[in-house]
């Protein structure tokens, strides 16, 4: 058999294990000035970035993907302690020695060796900048009348990759600091009930600081054709549904 005709056989072979590693997860790619930043979304919370030669999880939860198939992390963010986004066995199996761990202090107590980031906080890590921004519930309470996510316990993230800065909003409602954010290119908003956003909500943030694409993220079972209906007006944002 001609050795060009061997290649295009391993070609064909790699590209198919690629898919079976990955193809259960759907991913978008977007421009930047410094190349493609490729979004895969995993599921629920989940998601990982590829830019510029590095990888970049957020909230990566063991449930949600089996992390021995998945690239190690050069960056982990996590939002806030609850067992659907902080997982240390998934952690453990994509962190490497280079690899930089991004949590709040509450986290900081299970997962150890990571940077503390408070509300606020603005670092450059791995060459990102990154802020945390408050995600907390203003409505949705437990039956004790406790917020499911107090005030200054978790972070949503604004990410900078190179000319396109983007948000990923954690457990939250819709904020006055959410709904204050300037220039997001992309916006990761919760929409599962009872703990985070109503679709109502998420029409009301988006309104307010205007992302380019908003994808509704962390939903469980809730319709995402009402946030289609809410925005539809609305053109400035580009509303994008993905399996999450």
């Amino acid at each position: 058999m001609p050795k060009y005709s061997l290649f295009i056989i391993g070609f064909v072979f790699i590209f198919m294990a690629v898919v079976a590693a990955h193809g259960e997860f759907e991913a978008d790619i977007i421009t930047t000035t410094k190349g493609d930043l490729k979004i895969m979304f995993i599921g629920h919370g989940t998601l990982m970035f590829t830019f510029d030669g590095k990888v970049i999880h957020v909230d990566p939860v063991s449930r949600e993907a089996d992390y021995s198939k998945l690239p190690k992390a050069d960056l982990i963010l996590v939002t806030h302690e609850h067992g659907d986004h902080l997982d240390t066995k998934a952690i453990d199996i994509i962190r490497q020695e280079k690899t930089d761990l991004i949590l709040t202090e509450k986290c900081a107590g299970k997962a150890k060796g990571g940077i503390i980031m408070k509300n606020g906080d603005v670092k450059t890590v791995q060459g990102f900048k990154i802020e945390a921004v408050p995600a907390y519930n203003i409505l949705h309470k437990r039956g004790s009348g406790a917020p499911f996510h107090p005030k200054g316990m978790g972070n949503g993230y604004v990410i900078a990759f190179a000319d396109k800065r983007i948000y990923v909003a954690g457990d939250t409602e819709n904020t006055t600091e959410m709904k204050a954010l300037k220039n997001i290119d992309i916006a990761f908003l919760p929409m599962n009930l009872p703990y985070t956003m109503t679709p109502e909500m998420v029409a009301d943030a988006a309104k307010a600081f205007k992302p380019r694409i908003l994808y509704p993220y962390h939903y469980g079972n809730t319709d995402t054709s009402r946030i289609v209906e809410l925005l539809k007006d609305v053109k400035e944002i580009e509303v994008r549904i993905r399996k999450m």
